[in-house]
């Protein structure tokens, strides 16, 4: 019997202590997710005042349940690991570099393993190039594009993708309202999109798996499904469980797996 997942919205995470074993170390203020495998890796932490206005960055992998009374997730760190972590500018894009640097510090396994993405879906890629197969050897661009790829972590704020517009095969729909998170593996399970410029009061959810393509310059996310079939898909608002049986209907109405794969950007965008 499998527990049914627990969906956050990541609007929510937003503002959640995180509490050290021997103290508080700061607010959630963003997150920070691929766009290979749409799973959150990083959350963005304030540290407040205690260390001058710091912010760190805590891989989401390493904390425990969220609690939602108090609005906190724990950490297994003291305040002194983290007062002596390598120092990031969380408003540059974080390399693959500090990644590691960061990963080194606390004594912990980074999430890439052996060079491969495991997304929550099942995808499968070197850092978001194709695998090669046995017989065949990569050409010098191949291997050059494979290895920018592998230092790219290509990492994006969940904060600066709300406000997305969403187009359809035959037009706009809405925009990127929230996003639903799940707190098991920290996938992003759902997009919350608001059509009110089109059908006044509707929200919907969409499944990342159904962005075939997404333009980071010109904040856009193109889908691989008409107007109509958002339009008559299962309504969403705040009072919605995402339960078993929505998730069932969702899954049924998208023909029980929504086609395409994982988004990756525009090549002119890279």
């Amino acid at each position: 019997f499998k527990e049914r997942p627990v969906l956050i919205h990541a609007s929510a995470i937003k503002g959640y202590a995180i509490a050290a074993s021997d103290g508080e170390i700061g607010t959630v203020s963003d997150l920070l997710f691929d766009d290979v495998s749409w799973r959150v890796r990083w959350l963005v932490v304030e540290t407040g005042t205690w260390l001058a206005g710091r912010k760190v960055l805590l891989p989401a992998s390493t904390l425990g349940h969220a609690d939602a009374i108090r609005r906190e997730f724990t950490a297994k760190l003291t305040v002194q690991q983290v007062k002596d972590s390598p120092n990031v500018d969380t408003e540059r894009p974080v390399s693959r570099q500090v990644e590691s640097s960061i990963y080194g510090h606390y004594g912990w396994y980074p999430y890439w393993g052996y060079g491969l993405y495991t997304g929550s879906y099942g995808y499968g890629s070197v850092m978001g190039s194709p695998f090669f197969g046995p017989s065949s050897q990569p050409t010098e661009d191949e291997a050059r594009e494979t290895q920018r790829n592998r230092d790219d972590p290509h990492l994006r704020s969940i904060a600066a993708v709300e406000g997305y517009h969403i187009h359809a095969t035959d037009g706009e729909i809405g925009h990127v309202e929230d996003m639903l998170v799940e707190e098991a593996d920290w996938s992003i399970r759902y997009l919350v999109v608001d059509t009110k410029n089109w059908w006044p009061g509707k929200r919907v959810l969409l499944s990342p798996r159904s962005a075939h393509e997404v333009s980071w310059t010109d904040r856009i996310i193109d889908i691989n499904v008409n107007r109509e079939a958002v339009r008559s898909s299962p309504g969403y608002d705040a009072t919605t469980e995402v339960d078993r049986d929505y998730e069932q209907r969702f899954n049924s109405y998208y023909g029980n797996a929504a086609p395409g794969s994982s988004a990756r950007a525009r090549a002119s965008d890279l």
